[in-house]
Parts: structure tokens; sequence; C-alpha cells
């Protein structure tokens, strides 16, 4: 999720939750070992110590566990605020539910990491597609791949638009933000979810909405953290962010997903990378379910 500075806004640049790392070409990726990751988050742990951070953002949602002292006032629900984003990453970015196996490492900057769909899938939906699926600077998706779409909210007077900079406007620069989370399963069936649908948005009651966001999914978990991406893997975010986060993966036809990346309102052709789920209880907020 990332929030670009404009000549109108004076917020800085690249405060993501979908924040893109730069790093080689996917051919060329190497994949960190353990130790790195645990020097990237003892990294966050030792730039955040005593400096006031909120509660950061992805976490395990099965867990209710969280001892971070700050405190925001919740978002209002989403249908009483205005949709001003959509995006996606490759692999969830949060784990739980049902994406709770872990896809690796990656390459230490948000890629080939993250959390993976836990079910099965049949062989007719993992046949493979003809066309390239939103292709990048780190490789296409591909049939059987997880991703994690945030739903992004802001109670500002806004429309929806490419990066976060369509949830600010001159009269709020520090609006509210919620984050509605829903992790899709991209299989090879054109009777599954068409994502054109699922991200169809028009006005309800005065608000912009997302209008199809799956409602069979399970009750999200409702938690207080912050912006997310892979520019946070050592240093905290300052956003404070309401989620809600749906337990159950919901299946998406994949051609649909491609078409989407050809055209689509946000500006969005690609998968963004992950940040490192926060582990750490200080920097994370108790859940109260």
């Amino acid at each position: 999720m990332k929030i670009a500075a404009t000549s109108a806004l004076t917020v800085v640049t690249a405060l993501a939750l979908s924040g893109c790392a730069t790093t080689s070409s996917h051919h060329e990726t190497k994949i960190v070992s353990d130790n790195y990751i645990s020097e990237q988050r003892a990294n966050l742990a030792a730039s955040t110590a005593g400096k006031g951070f909120g509660p950061q953002s992805p976490r395990d949602i099965d867990s209710v566990e969280g001892s971070n002292p700050l405190v925001f006032n919740e978002a209002p629900a989403y249908t009483e605020m205005n949709l001003c984003n959509i995006h996606f990453h490759k692999n969830a970015e949060h784990k739980g539910g049902e994406f709770t196996t872990y896809a690796g490492n990656g390459d230490g900057h948000g890629f080939k990491s993250g959390y993976k769909y836990s079910g099965t899938l049949t062989a007719k939906e993992l046949a493979p597609v003809a066309q390239e699926i939103c292709p990048g600077e780190h490789g296409a998706l591909s049939v059987g791949d997880t991703i994690e779409v945030h739903y992004v909210h802001s109670s500002a007077q806004i429309e929806p638009g490419p990066t976060l900079g369509s949830c600010l406007n001159e009269a709020i620069k520090n609006p509210q933000l919620r984050v509605e989370t829903q992790v899709y399963v991209l299989v090879n069936d054109a009777s599954a979810l068409d994502f054109a649908d699922v991200t169809k948005h028009g006005k309800v009651n005065g608000f912009y909405q997302a209008l199809n966001i799956p409602n069979d999914t399970g009750t999200a978990i409702q938690y207080a953290g912050s912006t997310t991406g892979p520019s946070y893997n050592e240093v905290g975010s300052p956003f404070q962010v309401s989620w809600s986060v749906r337990p159950k993966v919901a299946k998406v036809d994949a051609k649909t997903v491609g078409a989407w990346c050809k055209g689509n309102t946000f500006d969005e052709d690609h998968a963004h990378g992950v940040r490192n789920l926060v582990v750490n209880p200080s920097l994370l907020s108790e859940i109260v379910r």
C-alpha cells in the first residue's frame, strides 16, 4: 500500500502497504537464510525500541498475543468510508486461517516469501493457462498461486485511484484508514470468481465502495496495525490502520486476474512483495475476540 507524495500533498513518498522493493530479476533471485530474516527482525526491534511506534502489520491472525501499548480509535466500518485503492501481493502477507503454508524466506525484499493457500486443488484447477498473468520484474503469476488483496478505505472525501495518494486530500492529510483483506487462490476454472467482479466498485449511500467483496469467507479478524510492504522489514511503519482479514480463501479464475492487470482504475499491473511477518509481541496489538 503506497502513499505517493503529490504537489498538493506534503506527505512522504512510498509509505507502502504494497511497497515495492528494488531487487534483481526474478531469474536471479537468491533465497536468503533464516539468519538473514532473523537479522531483519532484530533490526526492526532495534530501530523501533523506545520510539513510540504503534502496532505493526502483517501478523498471524490466529494468535491474539500482543503487548504494544499504543491505542488509536478504530476506523469506521468500510461501508461508512470511501474505497480509495485496490492492490494485491503475491502470497499472503498475513498468516492464519486457510493460508498457513510458508512460501519460504524469499529474497529478503518481499518476493518469493509470505504464505500460501494450505488447502488442495484438483488437477483440473491446476492446469496451466496459455497467457502470462500479470507479468512484472519479479515474474508473473501462475495457476495455483495465492494473492492477498487489499481493499483500502479512507475517511477522506476522495475517489478511487492509483497508489495510496488516492486515500488523501488537501482537507485531511491524516485520514483514518481501513483495509478489508481477502486472500484468493488462482485456478483454471471459468466458474470460479471473476476478478473484475470482486474488484468492481461504485457509489453506495454516498460512499465509494467495493461492491462484491466475498461475504462467505468467514468472520473477519479485526485488529489494529499499520501499513505493510517489504520497505518496512527493518523499520517501523508510522501509519495507523484498522485491519479486517478474512480467514478463508476464495478461488478466482486466473485468466480474469490477468485481464484485470491489463487495465484497471488503480493502474495495478503486477503483484507486490510482502513484508516479513511481525512476530515481536511489543510490536503487535492484542486481538480481542
